[in-house]
């Protein structure tokens, strides 16, 4: 069945991507609410052709949009703007001060008494201009009057001429150089415009959050009409009060119920924005996470997972929308993090909010209180396998969704007052926080059904009481022992560069179990003086070394290991050279062919496989050290990887330079460590 499904996966790839597509973007709309059109049509200034309406119920009175507008002109009118204030600036300025001084004045004058009233009349003016800062270029508010002030994170209201631009420091400095110092002009406006530079920014991002703030309270609605009252009598010419009222109605009856006659063209909105949403996380999984895109299994996974939140969400929502908070959004970016990482998984949970705003009842409020903690999810949950940590960043979820919704409060209410009377919604954040619990469990149960594998299974394969490292430390307990330290190098340098650590310790511990098959070949595991590759030729030798990659991978599925594990066997010699074999079949033969020497695995793919390949053969290489110093294990170190380089085995792993800096600093350090090398004392 397995061989059927994988089978069926590889030749129609793109069909089932489509029909998973399809399937998906289905079920969603046909479990959105349904809503629908007001059934009477109308226009400002023509008479009213339908019968007497009367308010079927109690509802508000929008405002006209220029009303809105206009109140929106006025509070970004009276708009005060946030600027920042850095203080490391003025510092900086006094550092380069000195230098700059002797550099300009040095025979401009002699006398030390001079210098020193010249330079305190410098210290000076910067003081002063820098007490409120200068201000950046390109900013300028002509009829502002005050500004907010953030300096040391406290802010202040000050009046905005308080600060100085460019050209008020050039105005300022010409007037009291020209009372005190009239000869050095031309040096001192020199110095001065070599020295300053704008140490007040304006905060546009907050400045926009404020008014945004201030734009959001104003009130959509004047007035409202009482359920029972008539609104227009037929034949009456429809008003500019009475069109709001409409409008106002309209509206109501849309958000309430969703009409036969408009059911098709709703159904076919909703299809195209769910379907755009999905889309847009299948191409960023394309354009990003190529790998993930070619595994119809992941990406299965992947919206599965974007289903049953929004499935379940709206089940709660029509049982009651109060608690729809109850519902553990966060699992969803926890779990894709889980199993793939952090990007993806944000990515995954902001898509999947954009189509519960469709469900929820106050779509903005849940929106951003869920992107919050869902970036707290992503920022808070690391090392899983960790179960205290879980517990950490629930109560952190938990901590975010009261604070953004006392935040919400005091910006609908105005006050505390009814926040105690609300105690329930408290209650549900709990709730939530203990049902995020559950993706421990969940974790478990994907992996099963996936196939997939995420830290916690990472740990249980490091086991080295498993079954297939036991067999591994029994058969060929020479290659065991150099896993082993493989995989303490890799974990050491893995954890200096921010790659995945457990990822990489069990990818070491598994690598070389192709050599289970033939152990006395591999000089790890010969116990005697005896080398079977004496008696053979050197491309036979060659052969059964490369072999080890193949059988490796053979012995991997057998015991069913994850495939990210498998990677780390497929790649860990990359496509080198089998050398000693090599050089030593040159010696018989100038022109045999190199290929006969050659690894048939895949170069490194990743930060982590990339490590291995590193820690792999810098231990092995060790071995031949006779004498190991200080000297002699770093210089094998730089050796073994700068050849790696020249023969592009990193060229397709995300590593840089500097990460290579780092890691071979790390092995350096384990490897002497490892020897017990010590600096030499002087006697």
């Amino acid at each position: 069945m397995k061989v059927t499904i994988t089978s069926f996966f590889e030749k129609r790839s793109i069909a089932y991507k489509l029909l998973i597509f399809l399937v998906t973007t289905i079920v969603i709309v046909y479990s959105l609410p349904r809503k629908g059109k007001f059934r009477y049509d109308f226009s400002l200034g023509k008479p009213w052709e339908h019968e007497n309406l009367y308010a079927p119920f109690d509802f508000a009175i929008l405002k006209s949009e220029e009303a809105l507008q206009k109140e929106r002109d006025q509070i970004k009118e009276n708009a005060i703007p946030y600027f920042d204030f850095d203080s490391k600036t003025y510092n900086e300025v006094l550092a380069r001060f000195p230098q700059s001084f002797e550099t300009i004045f040095e025979d401009s004058i002699d006398q030390p008494e001079e210098q020193e009233d010249l330079k305190k009349f410098i210290y000076s003016f910067l003081e002063e201009i820098y007490v409120f800062g200068i201000l950046e270029q390109g900013i300028d508010f002509p009829n502002q009057k005050i500004i907010y002030f953030n300096k040391s994170n406290q802010i202040t209201e000050i009046p905005f001429g308080n600060m100085y631009t460019l050209s008020k420091v050039s105005e300022q400095l010409k007037l009291k150089v020209k009372s005190n110092y009239p000869d050095l002009q031309d040096k001192l406006t020199f110095l001065f415009f070599e020295l300053i530079h704008p140490n007040v920014f304006l905060n546009k991002d907050l400045t926009q959050k404020v008014l945004d703030q201030e734009l959001s309270k104003v009130l959509t609605t004047r007035g409202s009409v009482d359920s029972g009252s008539r609104i227009i009598a037929k034949g009456e010419v429809i008003d500019t009060k009475t069109y709001f009222i409409l409008k106002s109605l309209q509206k109501k009856y849309e958000l309430q119920i969703w009409s036969k006659n408009s059911q098709n063209w709703v159904l076919f909105g909703y299809t195209l924005l769910v379907a755009l949403a999905l889309l847009m996380l299948l191409l960023f999984i394309y354009k990003f996470r190529r790998k993930i895109y070619h595994n119809n299994t992941k990406i299965t996974f992947v919206l599965f997972n974007v289903l049953w939140v929004v499935l379940l969400t709206n089940k709660v929502v029509s049982f009651n929308p109060d608690y729809v908070y109850i519902v553990p959004i966060c699992i969803l970016p926890l779990v894709i993090k889980a199993f793939f990482d952090a990007r993806l998984g944000f990515f995954t949970h902001v898509i999947t909010l954009l189509i519960l705003g469709f469900i929820v009842p106050n779509s903005f409020e849940y929106l951003f209180l869920q992107i919050i903690t869902g970036i707290v999810t992503i920022l808070s949950v690391s090392d899983l396998y960790k179960r205290v940590n879980l517990f950490i960043s629930v109560g952190q979820i938990t901590l975010v969704y009261m604070i953004g919704y006392v935040a919400f409060h005091l910006i609908q209410e105005g006050s505390l007052t009814l926040l105690n009377t609300e105690f329930n919604a408290f209650l549900y954040f709990i709730l939530c926080g203990f049902a995020t619990l559950i993706s421990h469990p969940l974790i478990y149960g994907y992996e099963k059904v996936f196939g997939l594998v995420s830290d916690v299974s990472l740990l249980e394969l490091s086991d080295t009481n498993s079954k297939l490292l036991r067999r591994l430390s029994n058969e060929a307990p020479g290659t065991f022992h150099h896993s082993l330290n493989v995989a303490n190098i890799a974990e050491a340098a893995a954890n200096t560069v921010g790659a995945n650590a457990m990822l990489v310790r069990v990818g070491a511990l598994y690598h070389d179990i192709g050599k289970i098959d033939n152990p006395t070949y591999f000089t790890e595991n010969q116990i005697n003086n005896i080398n079977l590759h004496d008696n053979l030729y050197p491309v036979e030798s060659a052969k059964i070394i490369i072999s080890h990659i193949e059988k490796g991978v053979e012995l991997a599925k057998k015991y069913n290991l994850p495939e990210r594990i498998i990677d780390f066997i497929r790649t860990h010699h990359g496509n080198s050279l089998v050398y000693f074999f090599y050089a030593k079949a040159l010696e018989e033969d100038p022109n045999i062919d190199p290929d006969l020497f050659r690894y048939k695995g895949f170069i490194p793919f990743s930060k982590e496989t990339a490590i291995l390949m590193m820690a792999d053969s810098i231990e092995a290489a060790s071995k031949s050290l006779k004498n190991p110093t200080r000297e002699s294990v770093d210089l094998l170190v730089e050796k073994i990887i700068e050849k790696q380089m020249a023969d592009k085995q990193y060229r397709n792993a995300n590593i840089t330079f500097k990460d290579i800096y780092e890691i071979k600093k790390v092995m350096k350090d384990k490897l002497n460590n490892m020897y017990h090398l010590r600096v030499e004392y002087p006697e």
